[in-house]
């Protein structure tokens, strides 16, 4: 069966992009191995703010109503001293991004188990959306908005969205007050999920995506360093320069949807011959 694809101008692409595109297929030929760490800019085609790119839903420097900051008031700390004040903005966050559904950047990724010997992704959304559309080695650092968890014992439930809990949603079982289980600010990484990307990198990739993030935190930026020290290809999907471009053996200034249905449309063109 022939893959759905999104409309796709004709002029998506400047010449440097296209001949960027032939490279990545190049690269993925002789490919076994790939990981794919990716952040905002991947679900933006699905309709999701990119929170901290341009038109993003909250801006660190900027205010909120309550006079804090949202890395303020989406803390752990904060969680803990206030917890009905962090629901209230995680409701806001899960508002935005109800209904979403996976891209064809998400959907391609997960084509890519079929082709590979394995194919990770790690990133940093929180939307679920890489495992809705198939992926099978999904490293969600963030954790899952979807998931509630119960902050003293071992409930936990996955909802489709927030619409049937309580202004502040308490366990069923220890009446505890429960959360979404994502990584609020000042907590730390999931050391069971850091393990198991640290196992893989070990293994090594032979390429090595960032996709749609501003690559600002040390974890998602080391595998592409690991990637580069080791001669392997890495490539960066960014309409945005970021703290990578410069660095990235390959840097494609597009969308990440339309990039990687071409890229994979080249693939595919290449792969029946094979």
């Amino acid at each position: 069966m022939e893959p759905s694809r999104s409309p796709r101008p004709a002029d998506e692409f400047s010449e440097d992009d296209t001949r960027g595109i032939r490279h990545v297929v190049q690269r993925l030929r002789k490919a076994n191995r790939i990981l794919a760490v990716t952040g905002a800019g991947m679900s933006a085609d699905s309709g999701l703010p990119t929170y901290r790119g341009v038109g993003g839903l909250y801006r660190s420097e900027t205010a909120t109503p309550h006079g804090l900051t949202i890395e303020q008031i989406l803390s752990g700390p904060m969680f803990r001293a206030r917890p009905e004040l962090t629901w209230n903005y995680l409701r806001e966050i899960e508002r935005a991004s109800r209904g979403a559904q996976p891209n064809r950047g998400h959907k391609v990724l997960a084509e890519m188990d079929g082709y590979f010997d394995a194919v990770w992704i790690l990133t940093q959304n929180v939307d679920g959306l890489h495992s809705a559309a198939g992926s099978r080695n999904v490293l969600d650092v963030h954790g899952d908005l979807h998931v509630i968890k119960c902050t003293r014992c071992d409930y936990r439930e996955r909802v489709e969205d927030y619409q049937g809990l309580a202004d502040l949603p308490l366990c069923p079982i220890c009446d505890a007050v429960l959360r979404p289980d994502v990584v609020l600010f000042e907590e730390s990484l999931d050391p069971e999920k850091l393990g198991r990307l640290e196992t893989e990198l070990w293994t090594g990739f032979d390429v090595v995506f960032s996709i749609g993030t501003s690559s600002l935190f040390d974890y998602i930026v080391a595998p592409l360093r690991i990637a580069q020290a080791a001669g392997k290809t890495t490539v960066e999907i960014n309409p945005d320069f970021t703290a990578m471009s410069e660095l990235v053996e390959i840097k494609l200034h597009a969308r990440a949807a339309a990039a990687l249905d071409r890229i994979w449309e080249g693939y595919m063109e290449w792969w029946p011959h094979t």
